[in-house]
């Protein structure tokens, strides 16, 4: 793989960033959401590029990322007037919609093989002038290593990611923190593969009815959205999710007895309350599930990059509203397991 002094773009070099992509080369680039990694979605070499820099199978399909409607006009085979309800409520925003395809209008690097595609017109502005610059959709998975937890911030990228692409369009930290919500417009009834920043309750408040997705992406099966089949958002040390309603006295006691430093995850109201030990240290979530979404990736990497912290303990919050997309990648990092399944013996 090329390697690349990685340039950290400012919104006066939107320009120069779009000729990157132009000439096939990748470039991050930052949604409302999370920093995603940009390619020229119909330069299949510039795609097979974005599996490499990541470390991710070929097997996930990826995000396209427009500027117009008419973008996914020219590679849609159908477009149901629901999603354009939607369309009229939603974008540019935090929803991505899937809808079958025009026949080779995309290639299987893109779609994962699949007949259908992601479509997702961001609300940011120098994203959406980078993709016009470029005359072309980009591609745009997280733009970290895969597995771990998704970037917010273009330091974020960097660490991750320098060397392996060409530059970085720095916005400053995102303002949602979780990724888009993946909404299946592709089959008879609407469904959402991935709980994001647009809920349940405001699509449905939309277009009426739509369902949760419960399925299990098996071993050989090609999901239809990212972050359904590998483990996701994990750092190195192992999460416990605490519950809502246990005593996090009971937590900081058992931090206290472990022989190596914790870190701690919660708002601001529980950390100022608690009295921590000398081998504890603090993330801030915030107050509220609105902040701690914002927060929770920046505080996974945090301690990510503290190689003393061999466990973090996270606050969990009722699994509603946004609190479903928070839920969603908090379990996904801590691989299912909460504190209440910790030995404290």
């Amino acid at each position: 793989m090329q390697h690349f002094d990685t340039r950290i773009f400012q919104l006066d070099e939107i320009d120069a960033a779009a000729q990157e992509i132009q000439q096939g080369h990748l470039v991050s680039f930052p949604t409302e959401t999370v920093y995603g990694l940009g390619a020229d979605a119909t330069n299949e070499q510039a795609v097979k590029q974005v599996y490499l820099a990541k470390g991710r199978p070929s097997d996930n399909p990826l995000i396209v990322h427009i500027a117009s409607r008419e973008m996914a006009e020219k590679y849609a085979a159908h477009i149901p007037d629901k999603a354009y309800k939607l369309m009229d409520h939603f974008w540019p925003g935090s929803l991505t919609m899937i809808f079958k395809i025009k026949p080779h209008s995309l290639s299987k690097t893109v779609t994962g093989g699949l007949k259908t595609a992601a479509f997702r017109f961001p609300d940011c502005q120098p994203t959406l002038d980078l993709i016009k610059r470029a005359g072309v959709p980009l591609v745009g998975p997280s733009a970290n290593t895969s597995g771990k937890p998704s970037p917010t911030t273009a330091q974020h990228v960097y660490h991750d990611l320098h060397g392996k692409i060409a530059g970085i369009l720095d916005n400053g930290p995102t303002r949602v923190g979780v990724e888009s919500t993946v909404l299946d417009m592709s089959g008879d009834h609407p469904v959402i593969l991935r709980p994001g920043a647009v809920t349940k309750e405001q699509i449905e408040a939309v277009i009426g009815s739509i369902d949760l997705n419960h399925h299990h992406v098996g071993k050989n099966e090609t999901p239809k959205a990212p972050g359904m089949k590998y483990k996701h958002y994990a750092p190195a040390a192992q999460v416990y999710i605490v519950d809502s309603g246990t005593d996090w006295g009971q937590v900081i006691e058992w931090v206290q007895q472990q022989p190596f430093d914790v870190g701690i995850m919660a708002e601001e109201k529980v950390l100022q309350n608690a009295s921590l030990p000398m081998n504890a240290s603090q993330f801030s979530l915030g107050n509220g599930v609105k902040d701690a979404s914002a927060r929770l990736f920046d505080g996974l990497r945090e301690f990510d990059d503290e190689q003393n912290v061999k466990a973090i303990v996270c606050q969990a919050f009722p699994a509603e509203g946004l609190g479903e997309a928070y839920m969603n990648r908090l379990n996904k990092s801590a691989g299912g397991v909460h504190f209440l399944a910790v030995d404290k013996s």
